[in-house]
């Protein structure tokens, strides 16, 4: 089966904040308020930069639990599957989102540590300084993006690398303070095969093996880092990825059945339903799950 097309955040900006400086649909730059933030599970098909100016947030990022608060930034990347969970009133902020087209576009060399360091420390906490640079990027781009200007393309991609570099530095600095544990930097591959293959394998004996570890270990590993087993790790990307699809795209519960990667249609129904307590149905009718 082909790739699923959900709804793209870019199609979704436009539908929903038609207030939001855009360029060439590939760049947005909006404000973000507490009834504009999403309710239900989504997945990133670009990268988005949120910056809190007030209130907090929580939810969780790659089934991670995170908090966002005033001073903060989070860095979100393709393909990550994020939920919002609590969301105080006086929530404010301002988003500026980009597609790997744009990203492309600035040739910037890739690091595979940062790209790392993104993913897994997606909740960045700013000091005074480094809060008032990432708002003058936004002022600039604000700025440019309010009325067509001559080299208007060129501008915004020197002023995103500018920004690019700086929030490199910020990464670097940020994991050479911290080394992970063996047993930190094993969970991470684990987390990292998990989100590979969640939608061919659910076995734990296969993530084991592509670990070259056996699978008592593994469990006794991943229990220690995170209080969880690997089945629930597994069972909870399967999760979160059938609400994304049930809630964000067109396909039948049937697709979706094959999408993931089930034998019947029964038996994910069956599957879903003891997870979350509801049927697929169910919960795309708008039921509340456990």
């Amino acid at each position: 089966m082909e790739n699923v097309k959900l709804l793209s955040l870019s199609e979704r900006i436009k539908s929903a904040r038609p207030d939001a400086l855009c360029f060439e649909d590939n760049f947005f730059l909006f404000d973000v308020h507490h009834p504009a933030v999403p309710d239900r599970p989504f997945k990133m098909d670009t990268y988005g930069f949120f910056l809190c100016l007030e209130g907090s947030t929580q939810g969780t990022i790659d089934l991670m639990p995170y908090e966002l608060r005033a001073g903060m930034m989070a860095v979100n990347v393709p393909g990550q599957l994020i939920t919002r969970t609590c969301v105080s009133e006086d929530f404010r902020g301002i988003s500026h989102v980009m597609t790997q087209r744009f990203i492309d576009s600035l040739g910037l060399p890739y690091n595979f540590s940062l790209a790392i360091g993104i993913r897994e420390n997606p909740i960045l906490t700013l000091k005074p300084g480094e809060l008032n640079a990432i708002r003058n990027y936004c002022d600039m781009t604000r700025s440019l993006l309010e009325k067509k200007r001559p080299y208007q393309a060129e501008t915004l991609r020197h002023l995103t690398c500018a920004y690019a570099y700086g929030l490199g530095t910020y990464l670097y600095s940020m994991a050479e303070s911290r080394r992970l544990s063996n047993d930190e930097l094993l969970m991470q591959r684990f987390l990292a095969e998990v989100r590979t293959h969640y939608k061919q394998e659910r076995r734990v004996v296969y993530y084991a093996e592509r670990l070259h570890i056996t699978t008592g270990y593994l469990a006794t590993l991943v229990h220690r880092v995170s209080g969880k087993s690997p089945s629930d790790w597994i069972n909870d990307f399967v999760v979160m990825e059938a609400k994304v699809l049930l809630k964000s795209s067109a396909l039948t519960v049937q697709q979706i059945t094959h999408e993931l990667n089930f034998p019947s249609q029964s038996f994910f129904g069956k599957y879903f339903k003891r997870l979350t307590g509801l049927s697929p149905k169910e919960y795309r009718e708008g039921k509340m799950s456990r």
